[in-house]
């Protein structure tokens, strides 16, 4: 069979050059690298919403999900159209790196060109790249808990933040788990907007200790969902509203409605189902940017919790130890806590 022409698309008063069109991009359903780039076109305004001006990490598939993948933090210095914009963010090292950063939707087509499935943004702009302006609660089904237990779950953090005077936006994840996410002010650093993560999800913890968890360690979760406050520690990245998650099905993580939100399935969005919702209900997320809220009540709940002896938690491993974090061991393994116990 000879191979596709290469097509040139006119995206956003951009030229996208197309190569490999049916290259096969998810063998189990036969999607093509075209299925991609044209599913990215058609969620245009609801992506670009997510994506617009944020350092955004891409998880490249340059053969496909069968072949290896990638997640590409630096632009190439080479090979790339003279509109394409970036930022530049710092790691927890302090390095740095410039990293795309979608001003149009020509930015999201030619890294879709480029064999990206995945769009990881990072919660800041790139006029503020280190003050996030975006709470991303993450909510984490442990082993044997389903969907269900997912969305009770984020029943919680609603009434919290309904209390709070603030409003929410949920999103399946594309797989078993929900995301939250809240505009905020960009005025407070990585460092303080993860403590008041951690905050709301020890209020949110509270009131249904049975079910919910803010446990680091997976020894101490159970059968409960984890609230995995450390999505807000600097350089850590959820695949954004509307991107495609690499998995065999070619789910979609959707913003939905509270409403909907208990009478929908993970496996419901996915690369031919999320374009027809998106056609004719519009973007579940287009209110986000509405309202960004002030940080400040969270950080008093976490000067309450400091005087009631609930400090900072741990870091994620590769990330360097931070002032005031507690050890970084399991607690099977702690023997300072196994002394204390004998």
């Amino acid at each position: 069979m000879p191979k596709a022409v290469a097509e040139e698309i006119e995206v956003a008063g951009h030229t996208v050059r197309l190569s490999s069109p049916d290259k096969i991009m998810f063998p189990e359903r036969g999607y093509t690298k075209r299925d991609v780039f044209d599913y990215y076109l058609a969620v245009g305004d609801g992506i670009l919403r997510a994506l617009r001006d944020r350092p955004t990490t891409l998880q490249r598939f340059p053969d496909g999900l069968a072949g290896e993948t990638f997640f590409q933090k630096r632009i190439p210095t080479r090979g790339v159209p003279d509109w394409i914009t970036t930022a530049t963010i710092s790691f927890p090292s302090m390095r740095t790196a410039d990293e795309l950063c979608p001003a149009d939707l020509a930015h999201v087509a030619w890294a879709a060109q480029m064999g990206t499935v995945v769009f990881h943004p990072w919660p800041v702009r790139a006029a503020a790249p280190d003050h996030p302006d975006e709470l991303r609660i993450d909510l984490d089904p442990q082993p044997g808990l389903g969907f269900t237990d997912v969305v009770s779950t984020a029943g919680v953090v609603r009434e919290v933040l309904a209390e709070l005077g603030w409003t929410g936006f949920p999103k399946t994840s594309g797989g078993r788990g929900v995301h939250v996410y809240v505009r905020i002010r960009p005025d407070w650093s990585f460092v303080q907007v993860r403590r008041a993560a951690i905050a709301l999800a020890r209020e949110v913890e509270r009131r249904n200790p049975a079910g919910i968890t803010t446990s680091w360690w997976k020894e101490e979760r159970g059968d409960r969902v984890f609230l995995d406050y450390n999505q807000m520690a600097r350089d850590r990245t959820i695949a954004c509203a509307y991107s495609l998650r690499a998995n065999a099905r070619a789910t979609v993580s959707m913003p939905v409605t509270w409403d909907e939100l208990d009478s929908v399935a993970p496996d419901d969005f996915d690369l031919r189902t999320a374009p027809a919702r998106f056609a004719a209900s519009g973007d579940a997320h287009a209110a986000i940017d509405d309202v960004a809220y002030d940080l400040t009540p969270l950080l008093d709940w976490v000067d309450r919790d400091e005087k009631a002896g609930l400090g900072d938690l741990p870091y994620p491993p590769d990330h360097p130890k931070m002032p005031g974090e507690p050890k970084r061991v399991q607690p099977s393994k702690n023997r300072d806590l196994k002394a204390l116990e004998e």
